[in-house]
């Protein structure tokens, strides 16, 4: 697998991964396409499957548009919460504490919050999720041999980014998400090992920002 060397690459694909900004001019409504009975159908179980997801635990791969290829394990606890843990050498944290997406960069140093519902990743750990809902669009259903493709987006911010869940039809699991961005590029998180209904350390979910707790050097000469 490439690996990156840099701070900056690893939060930029984490970025790309969580908001990916589309390159729309319109609302999303005026893109969505009319939905088939049978559309209607996929969304409804799509719908009926988060909704039935109370605790997730997944390793991860992760593939940017060049390649470049990280791993790591991913905790998901809805309503609200949600853990991507990279595995080293990655220095990325991103974490979903009901309210916040953080991302944290250990070799950048100040991590970046962001409201958990102007992002991708909110659409997924909502308590009640509906995929075409008011402020959440579909955009296109897509069915290819044994796999079911829902595109959707944020209804009434279109540059919050735009996500597709990709299941499988038999049996009826989420298997990947992808984001696309402003340059038609896609990064792409394929879910394996996949385990429903563990019961989850709380903590996982906490972030504690590791500047807060650094002492203070005292510089004075007495």
């Amino acid at each position: 697998m490439m690996t990156m060397k840099t701070g900056k690459g690893w939060a930029a694909l984490a970025v790309a991964l969580l908001l990916a900004v589309t390159a729309w001019t319109a609302d999303a409504a005026d893109r969505k396409l009319p939905l088939s009975d049978h559309d209607r159908a996929d969304i409804g179980r799509a719908e009926d499957y988060l909704n039935g997801i109370t605790t997730l635990k997944a390793r991860f791969l992760q593939v940017s548009p060049n390649g470049v290829s990280v791993e790591g394990d991913a905790y998901l606890s809805r309503p609200g919460k949600l853990r991507m843990q990279y595995d080293p050498p990655s220095p990325l944290l991103v974490v979903a504490d009901g309210s916040f997406l953080i991302i944290h960069d250990r070799q950048l140093g100040e991590p970046s919050y962001l409201p958990l519902n102007s992002t991708p990743a909110g659409i997924l750990v909502r308590a009640n999720v509906k995929l075409n809902a008011d402020d959440v669009a579909v955009t296109r259903v897509v069915r290819l041999p044994g796999v079911v493709r829902i595109s959707l987006a944020e209804a009434e911010d279109p540059a919050a980014g735009e996500i597709t869940l990709v299941f499988s039809d038999a049996p009826f699991i989420l298997r990947q998400w992808q984001v696309r961005d402003t340059q038609n590029q896609v990064t792409t998180v394929s879910l394996f090992e996949a385990q429903n209904g563990l019961t989850l350390d709380p903590k996982l979910f906490e972030f504690k920002n590791p500047n807060f707790l650094k002492p203070k050097l005292n510089l004075g000469n007495g």
